[in-house]
């Protein structure tokens, strides 16, 4: 049976959570990774043999493949994971309990358009994804180049390697499915959100730096206003 028709447990569109305040826990994960290992100093003597190096260790990032059932523990490590890149909405993903197929059996799920991040934990027996591109392990610890701006249909952006901290603002949502969610984990249970709207017009939004994620969807792009 497929998956899609499900509720993603952690789509809390139209539901706003108030007074869910809790300080930013981070990720708490073991953060499994396929290792970047550099490539041997044969290759890099080799003429190209940077880009062959550098092709290979873009290659190691990709923990599994965007379609499949993965044992948590033999199949993928627990960690967190991201996907990227999905443009058509039909990006599936989901944490399950056991390899039972039921309702029940379900911990957090989404539909994804752009980026997601997935924490998968220990505790968990299946991790199911469908239709995505494939998934890479991700260093939490690492710091990037926080961007000012991002796209409104973008996905979730890491807070302080993929988006500054700051307030930002959306404007011109029209019919009412510009969604924001500001979390602090990566789980996407009710507990991980901090605060979530559901917004027609402008948006404004500050995203605090002891924020995790920013995820966003049916938005025009963010702009950084403060």
């Amino acid at each position: 049976m497929g998956m899609k028709g499900k509720v993603a447990l952690g789509a809390v569109v139209g539901i706003v959570v108030i007074g869910a305040v809790s300080a930013n826990s981070g990720d708490d994960s073991s953060d499994s990774t396929s290792s970047d290992k550099g490539s041997s100093a044969s290759a890099k003597a080799k003429p190209g043999g940077e880009k062959e190096a550098a092709k290979a260790a873009e290659e190691k990032k990709v923990a599994f493949e965007g379609d499949g059932d993965f044992q948590v523990g033999s199949d993928i490590k627990p960690g967190t994971y991201r996907t990227s890149g999905n443009d058509d909405g039909m990006c599936y993903w989901e944490r399950a309990k056991d390899a039972s197929g039921e309702m029940d059996s379900l911990l957090a799920n989404d539909n994804v358009t752009g980026t997601s991040y997935v924490t998968v934990k220990a505790s968990d027996k299946l991790f199911k994804s469908s239709d995505c591109n494939d998934w890479e392990a991700v260093d939490t610890k690492a710091k990037g180049s926080p961007a000012a701006t991002m796209a409104g249909d973008g996905g979730m952006f890491r807070v302080g390697a993929d988006i500054a901290p700051g307030t930002y603002k959306s404007t011109g949502n029209k019919d009412d499915m510009c969604y924001w969610e500001r979390t602090k984990d990566a789980e996407h249970g009710l507990d991980s959100i901090i605060a979530n709207d559901n917004v027609t017009g402008s948006a404004v939004v500050t995203i605090s730096a002891s924020d995790t994620y920013f995820k966003t969807s049916g938005c025009t792009d963010w702009k950084k206003t403060g």
